[in-house]
């Protein structure tokens, strides 16, 4: 997150007012969507000078690149987290895990709904805002950076095999989840739960070709 911030913050009270100027974003996005969203309502929301916003984002665009960036440290965080007491008896599962916690925060978790990990939708499901497919990173779509943290991740936690063969298909996997995903949240605000466990049975088998 902070590599999208102007400068880092050095003392514990400038942390807590990027996070609270986040936190507020995250709202407004639901509460107004992206194109109401202003840096004064932020800054205003946030209970700090405009000119302190100014500080750590360079304007609207800045801001929201860092909030999905935020996501994704926390989608990987849960993760991460659940790992160590769910029952994973196969690789599968953590699919299964993966989808759950996504469907979760975007239940549950403020501007998740608008913005997940960068592409920013106008309405619930569509269509997005230009541009917005390279929030997390400028040069590379969003789901090449979820695909290369997922891997990463896979590696670390499980010692799946390195190979631009599994590259590929993480891409893929991602690419067809997030497809699937966004049918299911346009069926249904919640989430389509058959939908959803389509999702999880298309990217196991996919992937069944390419893990042992």
């Amino acid at each position: 997150m902070t590599s999208t911030l102007r400068r880092r913050p050095a003392q514990r009270r400038s942390a807590e007012r990027v996070e609270r100027m986040l936190d507020e974003c995250a709202l407004l996005l639901d509460e107004v969507g992206y194109e109401t969203l202003t840096t004064k309502e932020v800054a205003r929301r946030a209970e700090v000078p405009i000119g302190t916003f100014y500080q750590f984002f360079p304007d609207k665009q800045g801001l929201v690149r860092a909030l999905a960036r935020r996501n994704l440290e926390a989608f990987l965080a849960r993760i991460t987290e659940r790992i160590p007491q769910a029952d994973l008896g196969h690789w599968t599962d953590l699919v299964d895990l993966a989808v759950d916690e996504f469907v979760d925060m975007k239940r549950t978790t403020p501007g998740f709904g608008v913005m997940d990990f960068g592409e920013i939708f106008l309405a619930p499901g569509g269509p997005s805002v230009e541009g917005s497919r390279r929030t997390l990173d400028g040069t590379l779509d969003n789901n090449m950076v979820v695909a290369e943290r997922l891997r990463s991740l896979s590696r670390e936690l499980l010692g799946a095999p390195a190979g631009p063969g599994l590259d590929r298909a993480l891409l893929v996997a991602v690419e067809a989840s997030d497809a699937v995903l966004k049918l299911a949240f346009r069926a249904d605000p919640r989430g389509d739960a058959l939908l959803i466990a389509e999702c999880k049975q298309l990217v196991r088998r996919y992937l069944a070709d390419h893990l042992p």
